[in-house]
């Protein structure tokens, strides 16, 4: 960023007064908006001050889940993210998730929880419809179908936009992880690329699906960035988050990168513009440089989450190294591309239990159900010993689903 102080000189003639002034003007008008300047607007530093579980929405999500009158509908699933519609409705998308009936407690264990099947189906992705706060049905799954064999589609991010610039037509637009079937460590599947689907409103009818990154041709899949864990909105602008698999690698903290789409376009490929450490640049040679991570003690999870409180933007992730099993921490900055500050203050949310075999992970801000200063946040929860875990997840369905929590964040004393 350019700084004025660089500007200063000792007092002199005329003419050397005039050139500095000049040179002021210059770097002013090269500024970023105050959106995108270190210490612009009202940014100062922001941590969670406190936090609390959301009764309400754990509620309703444990009453339709274990709602046992339907077999096709959402029963549990990971990969949670919001968006409003414009007809007021929320919707839910999910990346895994378990369809199929559920049964009353006790379980074939004995156990007092709801359960289901173990032939209970599997998808790659679903969508939720929620109004006034109650969860409706579940959209035809999956809702992207997978792009060729051995590989599926994740659903991230997501927001409602003009269908192009200035269009009084809106579609919702949804960020796409593209994954392909690999050995391990990639028991979650290889990083491939990035997508964006176009929806239409108000019937959430797909209408296209386009690539806007992709990432086949890197070598190490370690060093593969999918974009869109989360987005901020800004000054007419799209800023698209997104991350590398560093801890598939066995690093214990991935990388963030930043990429920015203006309004109306994020279904353009040519219309991305990505951060690389001194500018951004779009085109096919465009090199994503990371803006916060370096590998060890400080970085992000594979998934995390930025909002913007107060004029500063503050992004959430579970903590570097074996805390990253059950702690959220948190990061600051005045621009969406750093420099970033922190780790800040911690917190572990509630776990169901599980032996110390449950896991927190992915947590996303939801600003349609926020306040100024008020998040609301979900963190997914899974079990950890993978090649039980679908028995574990059937035998007990509350492990796999979302839950949530209301932070307040506030200034750093």
């Amino acid at each position: 960023m350019p700084d004025d102080t660089r500007a200063r000189q000792r007092t002199g003639t005329g003419l050397g007064l005039l050139l500095v002034l000049v040179l002021a003007a210059v770097l002013l008008t090269a500024l970023p908006d105050d959106g995108e300047r270190e210490g612009g607007g009202a940014c100062t530093p922001h941590s969670v001050a406190s936090w609390s579980a959301d009764k309400d929405l754990n509620a309703e999500f444990v009453r339709y889940g274990d709602d046992p009158s339907r077999g096709d509908d959402w029963t549990g699933g990971d990969g949670t993210h919001s968006v409003r519609l414009p007809d007021g409705r929320l919707l839910w998308l999910f990346s895994d998730t378990y369809l199929g009936q559920v049964y009353a407690p006790p379980n074939p264990f004995g156990e007092s929880f709801t359960w289901r099947d173990t032939t209970a189906p599997l998808v790659r992705n679903s969508a939720v419809v929620m109004r006034d706060g109650r969860l409706e049905r579940t959209l035809p799954t999956p809702l992207f179908p997978d792009p060729g064999p051995g590989q599926w589609r994740w659903p991230v991010a997501a927001r409602v936009e003009p269908r192009s610039p200035g269009s009084s037509d809106h579609v919702l637009r949804v960020l796409l992880w593209v994954r392909t079937a690999g050995q391990p460590p990639w028991i979650f599947g290889v990083p491939t690329a990035t997508e964006v689907a176009t929806l239409s409103l108000p019937d959430l009818r797909v209408e296209s699906v386009v690539k806007v990154f992709d990432q086949q041709l890197v070598p190490d899949p370690s060093r593969r960035v999918l974009f869109g864990t989360t987005l901020v909105e800004e000054g007419g602008w799209t800023y698209v988050f997104g991350g590398d698999d560093g801890q598939a690698a066995s690093r214990p903290a991935s990388h963030a990168y930043v990429a920015r789409v203006r309004e109306g376009r994020l279904a353009e490929p040519g219309a991305w513009q990505y951060w690389n450490g001194s500018a951004w640049a779009g085109g096919a040679d465009a090199r994503p440089r990371a803006v916060l991570g370096d590998g060890q003690r400080t970085g992000v999870g594979s998934a995390f989450s930025v909002a913007r409180v107060r004029g500063t933007y503050v992004l959430f992730t579970m903590a570097a190294g074996t805390e990253g099993l059950t702690t959220v921490t948190s990061y600051w900055a005045c621009s969406p591309t750093g420099p970033w500050h922190g780790p800040t203050r911690d917190f572990s949310p509630s776990l169901p239990q599980g032996g110390g075999q449950v896991a927190a992970y992915n947590p996303q801000t939801h600003p349609e159900l926020s306040d100024d200063g008020r998040l609301v946040l979900s963190y997914d929860v899974n079990w950890l010993e993978t090649g039980g875990a679908a028995a574990q997840l059937n035998r007990n369905v509350s492990l796999y689903r979302p839950r949530f929590v209301a932070l307040k964040v506030a200034p750093t004393r």
